[in-house]
């Protein structure tokens, strides 16, 4: 069959299309036909060395597919079943993944295999920062970063329906309409935004700040929160985020600082589909708004990342299965 693998780190010119030989699931694990595979910065992290993934190694992380074959001890998944997953299934860039069972979620019939894939890694990512890392209650005032990339525009959605006023960051004029479309109250851009956000709270700061950027955006994130405020740093799109003095957080107004990630916020499989069943019915009934900011040919793998990393995207990218190869 054929896959996307990584034999070097480096850029996205890494990506290769390989032949390699087909799977079989083993105990406790499901074997998938890969339609539509997500494009994260998590694949970036793994393809430039920065996780503890050493290459070669099989690339991409989520999918959403059709089960083709069943191993042993999986009970509650069947062959035709649609599924997704957002971790579990290392080599998702392929024409068939192996995927762990208890990391599959069943799609409803309600929801296509786009919208599926744009609320997996992001959707679940937007769920447990706005009900988890820092709950947010109605009546709250929170900063997003990103308004308009793919977590941004739904972490916006899911903090307004958890009753929450929103400001969003965003780079261009295009982006703004993207952010404000998905709800956000306010739409300002990143020089002096923590001046800007004072002004819009009366001097008050915000309850949390959501930051996906990373290193250009921790002084001004930090200065945007209110008293015993909480900074959410859940991705580096600018960078890593550079070493914190902790005695900052008190003169700050006792601050909370926090980096959580999507693996320990999905530890059972019970946790994980309570995010993914909301989130999915959410879609459903129309209270959830997908964004697609593009799709490529698996193929053009590459070309996506490229797209990604330049920070031009308004939504979330996918690679295409179907005549995606050629």
């Amino acid at each position: 069959m054929r896959a996307v693998v990584v034999n070097r780190h480096g850029g996205p010119e890494v990506f290769e299309v390989a032949e390699v030989d087909r799977p079989a699931p083993a105990t406790g694990q499901v074997l998938v036909e890969l339609t539509v595979s997500g494009v994260n910065y998590l694949d970036a992290y793994q393809r430039n060395g920065t996780t503890p993934l050493r290459a070669p190694y099989a690339a991409g992380v989520e999918g959403v597919g059709v089960v083709v074959d069943v191993g042993a001890d999986v009970t509650d998944l069947d062959v035709g079943q649609r599924v997704g997953w957002l971790t579990g299934g290392q080599g998702s860039f392929a024409e068939l993944a192996v995927v762990d069972a208890d990391r599959a979620v069943p799609i409803p019939d309600a929801v296509d295999d786009a919208s599926a894939a744009a609320v997996l890694m992001q959707g679940v990512t937007a769920h447990y920062l706005a009900t988890d890392a820092y709950a947010i209650v109605p009546g709250d005032t929170v900063l997003v970063h990103a308004a308009a990339g793919g977590v941004g525009q739904m972490l916006t959605q899911v903090a307004k329906l958890r009753g929450a006023r929103v400001i969003g960051t965003v780079s261009t004029d295009a982006k703004a309409d993207a952010a404000r479309a998905a709800g956000a109250d306010h739409v300002i851009g990143y020089d002096g935004f923590a001046q800007e956000v004072a002004a819009l709270t009366d001097g008050a700061g915000v309850a949390a700040v959501y930051d996906g950027v990373g290193a250009a955006t921790v002084d001004g994130s930090l200065a945007s929160l209110a008293v015993r405020g909480t900074y959410v740093v859940f991705g580096a799109a600018s960078g890593p985020v550079p070493p914190l003095d902790v005695t900052r957080l008190a003169s700050g107004g006792s601050l909370f600082v926090t980096r959580p990630t999507v693996v320990h916020y999905t530890r059972t499989p019970e946790e994980l589909r309570s995010r993914t069943d909301e989130l999915f019915a959410w879609v459903g009934n129309g209270d959830l708004r997908v964004t697609i900011g593009g799709r490529f040919p698996v193929a053009q793998v590459a070309e996506a990342f490229r797209v990604l990393e330049a920070r031009q995207t308004q939504g979330k990218l996918l690679l295409t299965h179907e005549d995606g190869w050629a």
